[in-house]
């Protein structure tokens, strides 16, 4: 009993991303941008995948999918997002599912993050890196990716649909040169 009580009780290993933050990131970040305190480096706060689905209007199936797909992709439950308004042009009412989204932090964020930069984007199709330009100005970077099959977690003979998702990388940055360091650091790969 005692030896399964200290199974429970070890720590989870920390992410090898996080490791690298720790170790030479934060350090880099202060003599680039001259911090005074080590608070003010820059650093992730959440991610935050959404899947957006107009057609679940007409089958509610494709929903429950995609919603198991990214529980596949992130290790935690999505949570199903509704729509605000109805606009009758698309046959939408309020109050109606049209979409998933997961916010990932702490041990699962940096996790998530490491599989991305070094497992997911490299498989997709005539891949250059990602675009430099797509911070919102307040230091967070957002990505689309067109294929949820890229991820090895997804068992690409019991997908259905090939669909997209937006990932939001949170950042604590004040400006967007500060976001891009950060995100250089942690090996997003940037096109030149």
């Amino acid at each position: 009993m005692a030896e399964a009580t200290a199974a429970k009780e070890s720590p989870a290993p920390t992410p090898r991303l996080l490791e690298r933050y720790r170790g030479s990131v934060i350090e880099s970040l202060r003599q680039r941008f001259k911090y005074d305190n080590v608070m003010q480096v820059p650093r992730l706060k959440a991610i935050v995948l959404n899947v957006g689905l107009g057609e679940a209007i007409q089958n509610s199936k494709l929903l429950d999918a995609a919603a198991e797909e990214l529980a596949a992709i992130t290790g935690q439950k999505p949570v199903i997002t509704r729509s605000r308004k109805a606009i009758a042009n698309f046959r939408l009412r309020e109050n109606q599912p049209i979409g998933c989204m997961v916010t990932l932090r702490n041990q699962r964020m940096y996790e998530f993050l490491d599989r991305l930069v070094n497992v997911a984007l490299p498989r997709v199709r005539d891949f250059r890196g990602v675009s430099r330009n797509a911070f919102d100005g307040r230091g967070n970077y957002s990505l689309g990716l067109r294929e949820q099959i890229i991820f090895p977690e997804v068992n690409f003979d019991k997908v259905e649909k090939i669909r997209g998702m937006n990932v939001t990388i949170v950042t604590t940055a004040k400006t967007d040169e500060e976001g891009r360091a950060l995100l250089e650091g942690l090996g997003m790969p940037f096109r030149s």
